[in-house]
């Protein structure tokens, strides 16, 4: 395995760090390789409870890096049509892992966010960024649309109108204004950036383990699901819930009136 992502297990908790920080962490061959491959055996492992994705260095990921694209642009058009496409097909193999992985996944977010940056943010469950992160899709100033997701979970996150004007004007935006429209979950001074993070990863790391992991799955799918569906895989779920040693450590700490001490059923 390359180390241009780089993996740490500390306990439940799996980190991936974006590991081209004189880079800014700009999208590679290697990268996506790396992406890939730690996102597939992170989807199957069980013992995680806890995805945190950052980036090394001053910045979390400023997109794609445009000296491996100009490696490209003496190629024919056709030819370059089928590189870039095969690339991107095979970087989207790791967005679909972190959607469809169990565990929750926090971005832990600083710097500049661009391009493929602000696509894989959006792929994460909950973000923790710090007052000087700096937003943009990036996309249009090299003449291309996005990728990494980001058509798809941009309307989810801030609705059509606002995803439009992100992508189409690619204006630059601040922490403040991604709280606002509901791109990151907390923002904090820089300084306090890893003890947030780690706050929001110590409560799902300690949570009730799958009805976490139920909890994120009812929501990933809720927008291919009719009402009745989702009802209906809400039911499944509940019960589900109901018959772990977790669901009997909730209700006897809530009658006990302690902290539940969740463990793995």
């Amino acid at each position: 395995m390359n180390d241009t992502v780089l993996l740490a297990r500390h306990g439940p908790v799996a980190t991936l760090t974006l590991n081209r920080p004189d880079a800014l962490n700009v999208l590679d061959l290697a990268m996506i390789d790396a992406l890939v491959a730690h996102t597939a055996a992170l989807a199957a492992d069980d013992s995680t409870r806890v995805v945190v994705l950052r980036g090394a260095g001053r910045h979390f990921m400023a997109g794609g890096d445009i000296r491996v694209f100009a490696e490209e642009l003496a190629r024919p058009p056709a030819e370059r049509r089928s590189i870039f496409r095969n690339m991107v097909e095979r970087l989207h193999a790791a967005i679909e892992n972190l959607h469809r992985m169990p565990h929750p996944v926090v971005g832990r977010i600083h710097g500049a966010v661009a391009g493929f940056g602000l696509s894989l943010m959006n792929a994460c469950d909950l973000v923790v960024a710090s007052d000087d992160a700096y937003f943009a899709s990036a996309y249009r100033q090299i003449a291309l649309s996005p990728d990494g997701g980001g058509s798809w979970s941009l309307p989810r996150l801030v609705g059509m109108r606002k995803a439009m004007e992100i992508l189409l004007l690619g204006e630059r935006f601040g922490a403040a204004e991604a709280l606002a429209l509901g791109i990151v979950n907390r923002v904090v001074p820089v300084a306090e950036l890893d003890a947030a993070t780690d706050a929001v990863v110590q409560s799902l790391a300690t949570g009730p383990v799958l009805a976490l992991r139920k909890t994120k799955r009812l929501l990933r799918e809720s927008m291919a699901h009719t009402l009745s569906e989702q009802l209906q895989a809400e039911a499944l779920s509940f019960g589900e819930c109901a018959g772990t040693a977790d669901f009997n450590e909730g209700i006897t700490a809530f009658l006990a009136k302690r902290p539940p001490q969740f463990g793995r059923d």
